[in-house]
């Protein structure tokens, strides 16, 4: 081992376990006028209303319109629209994580997250050679010597603010999209190795170093697609929010541009989201009591959290070293694909504990990956979980290129550890299984 100096920065602010939590903080606003996402009408008569159409998302079913401020009556009369939003921005929550900063060389004895998932086996089947793994996220650090070899600066993009321009990698941008790459496709030419090491990486920025807006990383998802992108991550969402909340069409917009980009062959991974939460039941119930006043029964709401939960994306909850839902990790029957490791254990207290008699004590049992600087760092989060799901695409995608993207996500679901044939609350198909995965697609074994 060479010789290597560290620090370390211990932030435990609640309980969301690093990653990245998003929500709805106000709204944004172009130089142009107010944003809105608006759902149905053509661009002629949202024009002729006196809107300006910045974007056209789905086929033209979902526009990025700007226009004056309070305007979502006028919006909503023009002919053939069926939903407005007022574009909504998008937080960055303190993270509960320990950055270890480092030169020190190949880490991969402390990735556990590859091991559990025989990740490393399934490298003599697939690497990712010739794939394509957007991270849409805060803008990815491509000179990291674990990314470099496969970053592609041509097709790197920043959507911040509405415009479609470089550099996709912000002044402080953050260190979450670089964790966030090297767990799904880093090299392992220095330190650590991602699920598909071959695969070529693209930064596509929707995030900024404190907020975004709902326009920028639809924006993100459209260019995904347009480029030809095998997988696209998106550790990031916003809600969870009750079913009444989507009363202004948000959830439908989302919907149609995912599914759009899904139809067109991108395999999108999203984070489940950090809130503790069953995206099934929620946390809104009432009590149905008789006439007598006892209580008859409990009728909770369903929630949804965007991007993950819509149809056209797979949803990825956290799991831990001991194949646990991790203690922040949202869930829900029908609402999770499958689980992957994200870092943590079971209970709070059990995962920032150093000296807990487990096998991987605290900070080992977060998710070790790349952050810029040429270093790496310990994160835990479903924003790491999701990243293993990307990369696995790739390896998917490699053995058999021209699979749909159901029959990806069917294959991955299939190859998962746990819950087979059925579907849990917590893992959806199950914790995913690599090696089993590619397998299963018909690997042959390589060196």
């Amino acid at each position: 081992m060479s010789e290597h100096t560290s620090t370390r920065r211990r932030v435990l602010q609640g309980i969301a376990a690093s990653g990245l939590t998003i929500g709805f903080i106000g709204t944004g606003s172009a130089e142009s006028g107010t944003t809105y996402v608006v759902t149905g009408g053509s661009r002629r008569k949202l024009k002729k209303a006196g809107f300006s159409v910045t974007r056209e998302l789905a086929g033209g079913s979902v526009a990025i319109v700007s226009g004056p401020a309070d305007a979502e009556s006028d919006l909503k009369s023009v002919g053939g629209v069926s939903g407005v939003t007022e574009n909504f921005e998008v937080e960055l929550a303190n993270p509960v994580t320990e950055d270890h900063t480092t030169k020190q060389a190949s880490f991969t004895e402390l990735q556990w997250d590859k091991e559990i998932t025989d990740t490393f086996e399934a490298h003599h089947y697939a690497t990712g050679d010739d794939t394509r793994i957007v991270i849409a996220d805060t803008g990815v650090d491509g000179t990291h010597p674990d990314l470099a070899g496969n970053f592609n600066e041509g097709l790197s993009r920043s959507f911040i603010n509405g415009g479609e321009e470089a550099p996709h990698m912000g002044p402080a941008g953050g260190d979450h999209a670089t964790h966030v790459a090297g767990t799904a496709a880093a090299t392992g030419d220095v330190g650590i190795t991602g699920t598909a090491p071959d695969a070529e990486i693209v930064s596509v920025r929707v995030l900024g170093p404190d907020s975004s807006s709902f326009a920028d990383v639809l924006a993100g998802a459209d260019y995904a697609a347009e480029i030809g992108a095998d997988a696209a991550n998106f550790s990031l969402g916003a809600g969870p929010y009750p079913s009444q909340a989507n009363s202004d069409g948000l959830r439908v917009a989302v919907q149609k541009v995912m599914q759009d980009v899904a139809r067109r062959g991108t395999v999108l991974t999203v984070s489940a989201g950090n809130n503790e939460t069953n995206l099934q039941q929620g946390q809104s119930c009432r009590e149905i009591t008789n006439d007598d006043g006892e209580v008859v029964d409990m009728v909770c709401d369903n929630w949804h959290y965007v991007p993950g939960t819509v149809q056209g994306v797979m949803t990825i909850s956290a799991t831990t070293p001991n194949d646990e839902l991790a203690f922040y990790s949202n869930y829900g029957t029908n609402a999770i694909e499958v689980g992957a490791p994200g870092g943590g254990y079971e209970t709070l207290a059990k995962t920032v504990d150093p000296t807990a008699d487990v096998e991987w004590p605290y900070p080992t049992n977060l998710v070790y990956s790349s952050i810029p600087g040429a270093s790496y760092g310990w994160k835990a989060g479903t924003s790491m979980a999701a990243p293993q799901v990307a990369g696995l695409v790739g390896l998917v995608r490699e053995l058999k290129p021209g699979l749909k993207v159901n029959q990806v996500e069917n294959i991955i679901a299939h190859g998962a550890d746990l819950v087979q044939g059925r579907s849990s609350p917590e893992f959806g198909a199950g914790r995913i299984n690599v090696l089993d995965t590619v397998e299963r697609v018909g690997g042959s074994g390589g060196d």
